[in-house]
């Protein structure tokens, strides 16, 4: 049974913009995010669209990690990948906090060679970008990309186990939990950078439904010297939120020629606010 309100009088634990950078939005939408009760099942649409959750591009057919309330790894059930979106089912068979994370890792770009452009190979990683490039190859351009697509799901009363951190690219670590979050009330979210505090990182956030109302309703934050923003929310609803360096590189699309290697770094996730 899903709850209105969410069990986290408790405790409290800790989690955030559509910069322009992005040609589409990708998210994860989960059906709820708190629920009741021991043994429930959630279904979850994963897409990349030019409107917050709503289906007009591509699916995200990358199959998710699930990391569950006791750290181990679960997985998604009922995996199907249609032309706008793909769905999964989780089964939630313990108490406490899961996370649900799609990791874009790796480094592409492309070379000229024989007078011919050529895309580096998929999968390419920095272990093995000098493997990919051939001798004589000119022009090299490359981006290392990191970027994590993330949401939180609770049964029961929330944990935060699932909030380990790698100390690669963007994370985020709970301030006020992710699946505590009322309309009217702040959340406070840290995020870090490559495991040190991600200072003036730019925050948007955005609620759903942007294609049934006039204006986007961007809320622009930035981190502090501690990498932590607060977030007024203003009404209830599912809300995208997306945290990049400022002034970071594109995340999709070549790099620019004739540029340095790049790094490209961006951090996703869905939030569920609720009615106070």
């Amino acid at each position: 049974m899903n709850l209105r309100k969410p069990l986290i009088a408790a405790a409290a634990f800790a989690a955030i913009a559509a910069p322009a950078a992005y040609a589409h939005r990708a998210w994860l939408l989960p059906s709820s995010t708190i629920v009741s009760g021991t043994d429930n099942w959630v279904t979850v649409d994963a897409a990349a669209s030019n409107e917050v959750f709503f289906f007009d591009h591509r699916p995200l057919a990358a199959l998710p990690t699930v990391t569950q309330p006791d750290g181990t790894e679960g997985k998604v059930e009922n995996h199907a990948v249609g032309k706008f979106r793909a769905t999964f089912d989780l089964h939630l068979t313990q108490q406490g906090t899961y996370r649900l994370s799609i990791l874009n890792e790796g480094v592409f770009g492309s070379y000229k060679l024989n007078g011919e452009t050529r895309q580096l190979p998929r999968g390419t990683t920095t272990a093995t970008l000098a493997a990919a490039i051939p001798a004589g190859a000119t022009d090299v351009q490359t981006a290392e990309v990191v970027s994590r697509n993330e949401t939180f799901i609770t049964q029961g009363a929330p944990t935060d186990t699932v909030f380990k951190t790698s100390g690669r690219g963007i994370e985020l670590v709970p301030v006020t939990h992710p699946n505590d979050l009322i309309a009217g009330e702040g959340a406070t979210f840290k995020f870090l950078l490559d495991g040190k505090p991600g200072a003036n990182l730019k925050v948007v956030a955005i609620p759903g439904g942007i294609r049934y109302r006039d204006g986007l309703h961007q809320i622009d934050a930035r981190t502090d010297a501690e990498g932590k923003v607060t977030i007024k929310w203003p009404t209830p609803g599912m809300y995208w939120l997306n945290v990049v360096p400022d002034g970071g590189p594109a995340m999709e699309g070549p790099p620019p020629a004739g540029a340095q290697p790049q790094r490209r770094v961006a951090y996703i996730t869905t939030l569920e606010v609720l009615a106070p």
